[in-house]
């Protein structure tokens, strides 16, 4: 660009503009185009798959249609089904789900639905779902006092041999396709009794209690009453395992980490002999690699084409590891002033999925690494002529599915 292509503002440019200009059609500067992969046998009924094993999904490189969407979608047209119940966050412009629940009302379901109309910028356009849901008879409820609901869950609930059987998603994304084809988010799909039975006493709290959810769940971790407790004491088990000399390390893959009672856990784990791997894609307050303080902790922040907005947690346990997956990130905000769920992974198959989502992004070639000052290096791939130099994210596309 030369002088004559700058132009002086006199006030902050609205860089939105932007995307404008990125839609314009560069077939030499745009990614090649992405169809994601469908897990889930088309020809099968999605609730006899999830029958006989969990199903855990990655978008964009999983199609959110062929997978989540499908769920509901499935459910309002099976006459087997007698209810869904779902929390909607940012549904997006044009939704295949809302529509999904209105064609369930209309046929007579059980629909019931959370929407949360606090979500920053999105708040006229979930007002507008919220009337769409309510004339077409769904029951809408619409947040709790002083709290966000910023949980990703969905339940459905079927007649089945003479009795019910519940089927969840629980996922770290809202439920938009749109934002579904460029954040990556992973969400468990699964029939699993104790997860139904969960999400359908949360249900029943949200639809009936101004307060925080109290139920003592089986499964699921909810916040604001329970979560950061219970990632305190899983914290505080690695660093006795460290201790003793056991198998001990945390990985976790979030968004965001500023909660200073879980910064302390983990420096406190750090010194008791805990390797600490973090994927964090915004705000770290955290310092890694501070001697005396947290050598034992490495923070890595990968940017690319898709933005990453999952959540896994994992800890190794002694050699018996825990995998969790969910909405929270560690920051005050999301621990501590919002309803959200997090929910164990047990199924294997979904674990191996989780494990190498985690392992990919870890040795990425392309990531930054924060240093003990605060600062962010870019990472020199290395290697020779025949190494994979390629970034995490286009080696899950070349994956697709296949990475358990």
């Amino acid at each position: 660009l030369g002088p004559s292509d700058l132009y002086a503002a006199p006030s902050l440019v609205d860089l939105g503009g932007l995307r404008d200009l990125a839609r314009l059609p560069h077939p030499t500067l745009d990614y090649a185009p992405h169809e994601g992969a469908s897990p889930i046998d088309p020809g099968r009924s999605i609730f006899a798959v999830l029958a006989e094993r969990d199903v855990l999904v990655h978008h964009p490189y999983d199609a959110f249609e062929a997978t989540v969407q499908r769920f509901v979608t499935e459910a309002a047209g099976d006459p087997s089904v007698v209810a869904i119940k779902q929390t909607l966050y940012r549904a997006g412009g044009r939704s295949e789900i809302v529509d999904a629940l209105v064609r369930a009302a209309g046929r007579g379901k059980e629909v019931f639905v959370f929407v949360e109309l606090k979500a920053r910028f999105d708040e006229e356009r979930n007002i507008e779902w919220a009337r769409k849901l309510e004339q077409a008879g769904i029951r809408v409820v619409y947040g709790l006092v002083d709290l966000k609901t910023h949980a990703k869950t969905a339940l459905v609930v079927r007649r089945e041999g003479g009795g019910i059987r519940r089927y969840v998603h629980i996922g770290t994304g809202n439920y938009n396709a749109a934002t579904a084809a460029t954040y990556t988010d992973v969400g468990l799909l699964s029939a699993d009794p104790d997860l139904g039975a969960d999400l359908n006493d949360l249900f029943n709290e949200l639809s009936g209690s101004s307060r925080p959810p109290q139920t003592a769940f089986r499964r699921i971790l909810v916040s604001p009453t329970f979560l950061t407790k219970r990632l305190l004491e899983l914290i505080a088990r690695e660093a006795e395992h460290g201790r003793a000399g056991r198998e001990a390390r945390i990985r976790a893959k979030i968004n965001g980490i500023a909660d200073p009672e879980i910064i302390e856990a983990l420096y406190r784990a750090s010194q008791a002999g805990v390797d600490i791997a973090l994927v964090v894609r915004g705000v770290c307050t955290l310092r890694p690699g501070v001697v005396g303080l947290s050598e034992r902790i490495r923070v890595t922040s990968v940017l690319g084409r898709f933005l990453e907005h999952a959540r896994i947690y994992h800890f190794a346990n002694g050699g018996e590891p825990e995998y969790y997956i969910g909405s929270a990130d560690w920051r005050p905000r999301n621990l501590r002033q919002r309803v959200e769920v997090v929910a164990p992974v047990r199924d294997q198959v979904s674990r191996a999925r989780l494990d190498g989502i985690l392992e990919l992004q870890l040795a990425d070639p392309t990531a930054w690494d924060l240093e003990p000052d605060g600062s962010y290096r870019r990472r020199t791939p290395e290697g020779g002529a025949g190494a994979d130099r390629r970034s995490s994210q286009e080696r899950l596309l070349a994956l697709g599915s296949a990475i358990a």
